[in-house]
Parts: C-alpha cells; sequence; structure tokens
C-alpha cells in the first residue's frame, strides 16, 4: 500500500521562512510596484551603511565602559572614497597610527580590534554587545584581552599589522560587514593565530552574519570564545581549526 503523497508547500509559505525575494509576481514585464519600491528601499539602506559615519571615540567610550580602555587608530585609507576605491590602503596602518603602537604592551592573550569595515552601522549597533557578552566567557577559560583597538578604515588584514605590532599571540577583529539587501547592518568576527602581514583568509577563522535577525550577541560570543580557546591550545587557526562549537562533548572512553 502505497503512503499518500505529501501535499505541495506553497510559496506564500516559502517567503514566510527566508527574507529572499522569492514569489515577487510580476507587474507586465517587471515587478509590482510593491516589490520594486522595498527593492529600492533595501539597496539604499545598504548604500546608506556602507557611507555612514564611524565614530571611534564612541566606539572606545563603550569599551571603556566595558573595562577594556582602547587606542584609537586608523589606516592609510584618508577617506571614505580611498578606502572603498582602494582595499589595500584599509589593510596598512597610517604611520601615524604604527608609531602610537610601538612600545605598547600587549600583556594578554588576545588583541581586540573593533573596526569600521563596510559597516559602520553595524559596528555601532552590535559590537559592543558582542564584546560584552565575550569576557565572562574568556575569563572563565583564563583568557585574557590584552590590548584593544578601535581602527577606522578599517580592512579584515589590518588586524594583522595590530596584532603583530602588539605582540599578541592571537587577534579578533569585529567588522561590519559588506551589506547585503536583507541585512544591512552585519557584524563580522575574525580570528587569527600568530597575526602577521602577509597572512590570508585560509589563515582565519569567521564567525559571520551577526546582526538582530541572524546570530545573536549570546550565540557569536559562544562561538567565538570556543574558537579562541582553541585556537590558542591549538596554535592555529584558519583552514585546520573547524568550528565545533555546537558540537557535543565527546565521551571519554572507559579505563
Amino acid at each position: 500500500m502505497t503512503s499518500p503523497a505529501t501535499p505541495p508547500r506553497s510559496l506564500a509559505e516559502l517567503r514566510r521562512l527566508t527574507p529572499a525575494r522569492v514569489a515577487l509576481g510580476r507587474a507586465g514585464a517587471s515587478l509590482p510596484t510593491e516589490a520594486l519600491l522595498d527593492f529600492t528601499l533595501a539597496h539604499a539602506r545598504a548604500r546608506d551603511a556602507v557611507h555612514a559615519g564611524f565614530d571611534a571615540a564612541a566606539i572606545a567610550g563603550e569599551l571603556q565602559a566595558i573595562g577594556l580602555p582602547a587606542l584609537q587608530v586608523a589606516s592609510r585609507a584618508a577617506d571614505r572614497r580611498d578606502y572603498l576605491a582602494r582595499p589595500d590602503l584599509g589593510r596598512q596602518l597610517d604611520p601615524t597610527s604604527r608609531d602610537s603602537l610601538a612600545g605598547v604592551l600587549q600583556g594578554g592573550d588576545v588583541a581586540l580590534v573593533v573596526g569600521d569595515g563596510l559597516s559602520p552601522v553595524a559596528v555601532a549597533a552590535q559590537a559592543a554587545g558582542v564584546v560584552r557578552q565575550l569576557l565572562p566567557r574568556l575569563a572563565a577559560a583564563r583568557i585574557s584581552i590584552g590590548a584593544a583597538v578601535v581602527a577606522t578604515g578599517a580592512r579584515v588584514a589590518l588586524g594583522d599589522e595590530i596584532g603583530a605590532a602588539l605582540g599578541a599571540r592571537m587577534v579578533l577583529v569585529l567588522i561590519g560587514e559588506r551589506p547585503g539587501l536583507s541585512a544591512p547592518a552585519s557584524l563580522g568576527a575574525y580570528l587569527t593565530f600568530g597575526p602577521r602581514a602577509g597572512l590570508t583568509d585560509a589563515d582565519r577563522n569567521c564567525v559571520s552574519n551577526i546582526h538582530d535577525a541572524g546570530i545573536s550577541a549570546d550565540e557569536a560570543a559562544h562561538k567565538i570564545a570556543w574558537l579562541v580557546r582553541e585556537g590558542l591550545v591549538r596554535e592555529a587557526t584558519g583552514v585546520i581549526l573547524k568550528d565545533e562549537s555546537g558540537s557535543p562533548i565527546p565521551e571519554l572512553p572507559s579505563p
């Protein structure tokens, strides 16, 4: 006896499960007006997120309130136009910032860098909350944050130069991710063991999509703390460190 066929799901059900733009309908050869206006608004929000101002002093103040005094540095990108046109400049400290980090004692396991990236609004909305959730998890594992740095005009790899200048064992970069049409304010966390110039993304681990409709600050802090702890123990990050923060703890074999 054959079982009855599962009834097909409707497109309306699919739309409730995803923010992706599916089954928008059509008006003649084009989109319906409501769908077109919604797309235009989302695109404008994404552009605004890229070009938003970055209040480094305010971010430093939030870190100070959490208990992390922060230095402020800048990349070689002179302004936002430079930053977008020359990604390489966002990966290098300007000479004044490089000098300001010289001689700063790390005194901890991890250097924290908070950078504007491609969505300064994500940093303003999410970074302090993630750090607030992260600190007690690191403290429980006896892992300390030595120096905290707020970086303007930052790309992810700027953390490599900052971490190397501070002599950090590991650098954690919290940075605004490229805005999408459904997530203009998404934060990313990048971890690199043994930071130094010339590393690539293959040498890092990333916790992505930290925003109100994505990974929460609490969940992100859990994943980051696990990666920091394991990265320090194994002395490695990147493709050889798999994120198993959600895996069950294996049982020890019987003696």
